[in-house]
């Protein structure tokens, strides 16, 4: 990935080109992964407490399994506070033993009925993203694995159609999907219904797959621009990398404590075609207040 980025040297991508309107400098949607198991309104309590106004979280166990009960009077409660604080999209991200690519038809079918079951859940939080990781080819080849994916997006994005589904940017490691701009692109190009189909970048994932977004951020936009279209765009996970670019090994750190640095940030966060997205923190920290601690952090470059 680094030699692409060498011959796209001296690119600028900005949100007027790119189909992507910023918000001229508003305020930034910042928050991280947190927990459902207290119920939404603690969640958005647990956000407001931190200074977050935008979140990420689990629809269920991240390893799979049933997930609990909706209660309708909780996620009231929580509608009212995300727009009384005037909270950013937030984003559902799918457990992480869905792999629609795999070569099981069981896990496949258990990927699809999760991926159902979880979207008619999200349809009571207003603006809900939709984030899945493409999941991996197990030896299969890439083109079956891309295959499996794009059945499964098949059925479910015409059952609903006003939700947003987001394919994560990978790191690819092993014989995972999404470590290239070009495998999401080719999973784009090949469903019926990608009118609702989307990305996520994720910046530990990407520097770690060998698109390095801390010193050549220009580029990296200006490559994804022209292989998915940052009209596409549609989150951002905010994280640094303990690994060095290209390691393929995806493995996140607090800001500014890893590979990426510090300064990598304030150019991601303020990017014209970046800024009015939610930036979701999916960082190692041990509570709530180191979170508190890092938006501060963020929302002062």
């Amino acid at each position: 990935m680094v030699e692409n980025m060498q011959k796209n040297e001296g690119t600028t991508v900005n949100s007027q080109a790119s189909g992507v309107a910023g918000e001229g400098g508003g305020r930034l949607y910042i928050g991280p992964h947190l927990s459902i198991s207290d119920g939404f309104a603690a969640l958005a309590r647990d956000a407001i407490s931190i200074d977050a106004n935008t979140f990420q979280f689990f629809t269920r166990n991240p390893r799979g399994g049933q997930a609990r009960a909706l209660d309708e009077a909780d996620l009231a409660a929580y509608r009212e506070l995300a727009a009384g604080h005037g909270f950013g999209a937030p984003v559902a991200h799918a457990p992480y033993t869905l792999n629609p690519a795999s070569d099981k038809a069981s896990t496949r079918r258990f990927a699809l009925e999760t991926f159902l079951d979880d979207l008619a859940r999200i349809q009571g939080i207003p603006g809900c993203l939709y984030n899945f990781h493409p999941g991996s080819h197990v030896g299969q080849g890439l083109e079956v694995g891309l295959g499996h994916v794009v059945r499964l997006l098949d059925e479910v994005l015409p059952a609903f159609p006003e939700t947003p589904v987001l394919l994560e940017t990978m790191a690819g490691k092993g014989s995972e999907i999404g470590g290239e701009f070009g495998q999401l692109r080719a999973i784009i190009d090949r469903v019926k219904h990608p009118e609702n189909l989307f990305v996520t970048l994720d910046t530990c994932h990407v520097h770690d797959a060998g698109y390095p977004v801390e010193t050549a951020l220009e580029d990296v936009l200006a490559e994804f621009d022209r292989v998915i279209g940052l009209g596409r765009l549609r989150a951002i996970h905010l994280n640094d990398s303990k690994n060095p670019l290209g390691s393929h090994k995806d493995r996140h750190e607090v800001i500014g404590g890893g590979t990426l640095g510090l300064a990598a940030f304030a150019p991601i966060l303020h990017h014209p075609a970046l800024r009015s997205l939610p930036f979701i923190l999916e960082t190692p920290q041990p509570d709530l207040a180191g979170y508190a601690k890092e938006i501060a952090l963020l929302r002062g470059l």
